[in-house]
């Protein structure tokens, strides 16, 4: 599959069958993770892989509506690990590089898993300081976003996307 493809066929899946991920589909997710570009090559990140269903349901309770995050068989919660950042680039690495490597991981994760054939669906409505307690962090480590994953029931149908004419201006 070609990337614009690839690209062009990752949806939100909010709808998750029962069947397991595989280890194997899992460490490819983190392989394509591992290899994300990143400020400096910091690699500000930290993954937790959620398998457990109790601590699944603890982390909806933090997570406004979004009960479907408990039917993944995987939860995926991406931490910025802000010192790494911290370090090199002060406060502008704390502030804006942590977030932007971090979505850059996100992006691979959901990529990968699409090639994969699972679902997945970016999350960054939750509550950071519960989601934070009930994973123990410690207080340099920010969860940033989530991802459930898993088999879609379905995949949905593509949003609408705005033309390239409406968000590029040639200079």
């Amino acid at each position: 599959m070609s990337f614009l493809n690839l690209a062009q066929a990752r949806r939100s899946v909010r709808e998750y069958t029962d069947a397991p991920v595989s280890d194997a589909h899992l460490a490819t997710i983190l392989e394509a993770a591992k290899v994300t570009p990143s400020s400096g090559n910091t690699q500000p990140w930290h993954i937790f892989a959620i398998r457990s269903p109790e601590l699944r349901a603890e982390i909806v309770a933090a997570s406004s509506t979004q009960a479907f995050i408990a039917t993944s068989p995987v939860l995926l919660v991406i931490c910025a690990d802000i010192p790494r950042n911290t370090q090199r680039y002060g406060e502008r690495g704390q502030h804006l590089y942590c977030l932007q490597d971090t979505a850059a991981l996100i992006q691979n994760i959901l990529l990968q898993a699409t090639e994969l054939g699972l679902g997945t669906c970016w999350i960054g409505a939750f509550k950071e300081e519960e989601v934070s307690r009930i994973l123990r962090l410690p207080d340099e480590m920010r969860p940033i976003a989530m991802t459930p994953l898993g088999h879609p029931v379905a995949i949905p149908n593509p949003r609408p996307r705005r033309e390239v004419e409406e968000f590029v201006t040639y200079l």
